[in-house]
């Protein structure tokens, strides 16, 4: 299956980097007032359904742009054909392809792909996590004023009263920098190969985080919700390495 995954989400990857830049104000759409989605999304999004349905007819899809469909056994696809859709859109290089593989509620397998940047991150249940076939494991930083850190806004796109901005104003005195790129997939991916040291955002979906997740795990990291325990994404989600971790949920609770 890891070579079907790396083969699909290269593919997808090629789509995205041949609409981007002929992307026009009539292929996009809103699903909110600022939540973007364009034609792109939706084409990835059906060219990895059919591709999975051929290969594998019995699982389960559970896509961001179609919902649920398929059969309901216990193999099931979760895919976001871009994380980061602004960023596309704008003509920025960060955001994702991101499909994962759930046998029987647990994550197996998964897989970011940034095409713009030539990264391609993915792990195995218990087999490790890679960037560009080469292992990879979350940093060693054990001090807040040496990290740096990443986080997102998806609570300032949905209006929510409650949002990340008395988090970040809290936490980012405390760390060397912070850095925003506007994809959740990449985001815990870069804290799985150590180019973050940790990752917290809240108002995430399962298809933003379910293959970073895996990889971040695979890769010696520590994820959790902002209480400390595994109600991810629906309270919040921390990636970080075991050193680290405990002060981002001192710090979200």
């Amino acid at each position: 299956m890891l070579s079907f995954l790396k083969d699909i989400i290269t593919r997808a990857g090629d789509i995205c980097l041949a609409e981007q830049e002929h992307l026009t104000i009539d292929d996009l759409a809103f699903k909110s007032r600022k939540d973007l989605v364009t034609a792109t999304d939706k084409n990835v999004e059906a060219f990895i359904t059919r591709q999975i349905q051929s290969r594998f007819p019995a699982h389960g899809i559970l896509g961001e742009e179609s919902g649920r469909s398929g059969t309901t056994g216990e193999f099931l696809w979760i895919i976001d054909p871009i994380d980061g859709t602004t960023s596309f859109f704008h003509g920025q290089p960060y955001y994702a392809v991101s499909i994962a593989l759930e046998k029987a509620g647990e994550t197996i397998l998964g897989g970011v792909f940034a095409p713009a940047l030539g990264q391609l991150f993915y792990a195995q249940k218990d087999k490790g996590a890679f960037f560009n076939d080469r292992p990879i494991r979350v940093s060693d930083t054990r001090a807040m004023e040496n990290a740096v850190m990443a986080t997102g806004f998806a609570c300032l796109r949905a209006g929510l009263e409650h949002n990340n901005l008395v988090h970040f104003n809290r936490i980012v005195p405390r760390l060397r920098d912070i850095r925003r790129c506007g994809s959740a997939a990449i985001d815990l991916c870069y804290v799985a190969c150590g180019k973050l040291d940790g990752f917290w955002e809240m108002n995430l979906n399962v298809y933003d985080v379910a293959a970073g997740i895996l990889v971040v795990t695979e890769a010696g990291g520590t994820v959790s919700d902002f209480n400390g325990e595994t109600h991810f994404p629906e309270n919040g989600v921390i990636a970080a390495n075991q050193h680290l971790a405990p002060f981002l949920v001192d710090q979200l609770q």
